[in-house]
């Protein structure tokens, strides 16, 4: 597992009873975790301080419910990177502090790589990766169906200090943006994905993350330059392991290339790691 510790605006303070104990910022929350599944070592509802509760119902939906006055954005930072948090609908927040190690990881590789790098981000979400690419100084496409996210994704490289950079923000589906890239002949050096474990399409297409993902990782292949930097998959689907993406990488971009996949997790004040999902990282050249 790899948990990354440069965090000063997040920590875990607690878990159990499927929820976990979390402070952003000024803000303590307490939001559900399927993942926790062992009992809590205290009241986290009787917290002093918490601002807000996730609380499920029995369709399998929820709302949230305040116990003290939260703004609609607050700000939360990491090195220096900076992003705006919103509690939304399904216990969100916008952003996926775990992902901090992957983070590090990408730019990284782009400083190091001494040229410039060319980066697709699909299913891009809120930009936290987007922005991480462009304050190393690569060029990103980011992609994302939701305007709603985009919107969020170009507030947040704002908030970085990344105006001006070099960034293209789609609204579009995934799979369809990259075969018209394909049949355009555009290149990319990196690829990131962060595909959902499950969704419907404009026309009630069925996308399952299992039935999936190995023909998006292959296709996504096809838009690689002749000299490609990295390949990056996260997954938060429950069951599909680490080393499901290493195998589904290599299958498909075969020898030459350095492969990791590893559990991402966040520490806790009870001095025990939080699985948070998994990263399949394929390195080619430097």
């Amino acid at each position: 597992m790899k948990i990354n510790t440069e965090w000063k605006d997040y920590k875990i303070i607690a878990t159990g009873d499927g929820m976990k104990l979390e402070k952003w910022g000024k803000f303590i929350l307490l939001r559900p975790d399927p993942q926790i599944i062992w009992p809590a070592r205290i009241n986290m509802r009787d917290y002093k301080g918490l601002a807000a509760v996730y609380n499920r119902d029995t369709t399998g939906g929820g709302k949230w419910e305040f116990l003290k006055s939260i703004p609609d954005g607050f700000n939360v930072s990491w090195r220096n990177l900076t992003f705006s948090l919103k509690l939304m609908g399904f216990k969100h927040t916008g952003l996926f502090p775990e992902q901090a190690v992957n983070w590090n990881t990408m730019t990284e590789l782009i400083k190091s790589a001494g040229r410039g790098i060319n980066v697709l981000n699909l299913f891009a979400y809120t930009g936290g990766a987007t922005a991480a690419c462009l304050s190393a100084g690569a060029s990103v496409c980011h992609v994302d169906a939701a305007k709603s996210m985009v919107d969020r994704a170009k507030e947040n490289v704002s908030l970085s200090g990344q105006d001006g950079a070099d960034v293209r923000y789609i609204i579009d589906d995934c799979l369809k943006f990259v075969n018209r890239e394909i049949k355009r002949g555009k290149k990319y050096d990196a690829v990131i994905m962060d595909p959902p474990s499950f969704g419907r399409g404009p026309n009630n297409e069925v996308w399952r993350i299992e039935d999936g993902i190995y023909e998006l990782v292959k296709l996504t292949g096809k838009v690689m330059s002749d000299n490609p930097l990295f390949h990056l998959i996260n997954s938060y689907t429950t069951g599909l392991q680490p080393g499901v993406l290493k195998n589904i990488q290599q299958l498909i971009f075969g020898s030459g290339a350095l492969y990791d996949a590893y559990e991402l997790g966040l520490p806790t004040e009870e001095k025990i790691a939080l699985p948070c999902g998994a990263s399949g990282l394929t390195v080619f050249s430097r």
